[in-house]
């Protein structure tokens, strides 16, 4: 059937119909609310997604989101660089931060192992958190590697896989957030304080 909507605002539905969670209704409204808007606010959301494009990068060393070289958290030389929780996403760096009961670093592996969908380990950013182990930045030795990982069939194998992955390395310690996390659900939503009783109990992997 034929858009009733002129080219420009039935694209604009079209743009935001692509968002997570955003349905055709959604989408109509938040395109009338552009246009209904002034130009100024207009603008503005444009200009706010052009720079998000041109000045978001991974950080060089954890892939988290950043606007320099390395993120504001490799760059804070107050937090304690022994200490590596590993996360499937940088949004997930988020959410553990929320908690403020976290004082380390972060690695983003940039997803999990899922072999249905062709996933594998070389997919993921596990050879450079292996060279941070062997060669680890500004002369801090990694001391333990926190697996917050969410509680899924994927993230229960990719934690199983990183165990192994660092068994051979001495002195280091793996752990994984304690079982406070309901069972298929995931660290974006779930509430600070469960995620920092998480944290503060941690267990050690099984490394056999």
């Amino acid at each position: 059937m034929e858009s009733p909507y002129p080219p420009s605002i039935q694209n604009l539905i079209d743009q935001f119909s692509r968002l997570p969670g955003i349905g055709k209704r959604s989408a109509e409204r938040m395109a009338y609310h552009v246009l209904s808007s002034s130009k100024e606010d207009a603008m503005a959301l444009a200009l706010a997604v052009r720079d998000i494009k041109k000045n978001i990068r991974a950080c060089r060393r954890c892939f988290n989101v950043a606007e320099a070289e390395l993120c504001e958290v490799c760059a804070d030389s107050r937090r304690d660089h022994s200490l590596v929780c590993v996360v499937e996403l940088p949004r997930d760096i988020i959410s553990v931060e929320k908690t403020g009961a976290f004082r380390g670093v972060y690695h983003a592996l940039q997803g999990k192992l899922n072999p249905a969908e062709g996933i594998g380990p070389e997919n993921l950013r596990v050879r450079e958190l292996h060279e941070r182990v062997k060669n680890p930045d500004d002369g801090v030795n990694i001391r333990e590697i926190i697996l917050a990982l969410n509680p899924t069939t994927e993230g229960d194998a990719t934690a199983a896989f990183l165990a192994g992955e660092f068994s051979a390395y001495e002195n280091l310690r793996v752990t994984r957030l304690a079982r406070g996390l309901s069972s298929g659900t995931d660290l974006e939503s779930t509430a600070p304080s469960s995620l920092q009783f998480a944290l503060e109990g941690r267990r050690e992997v099984d490394k056999a």
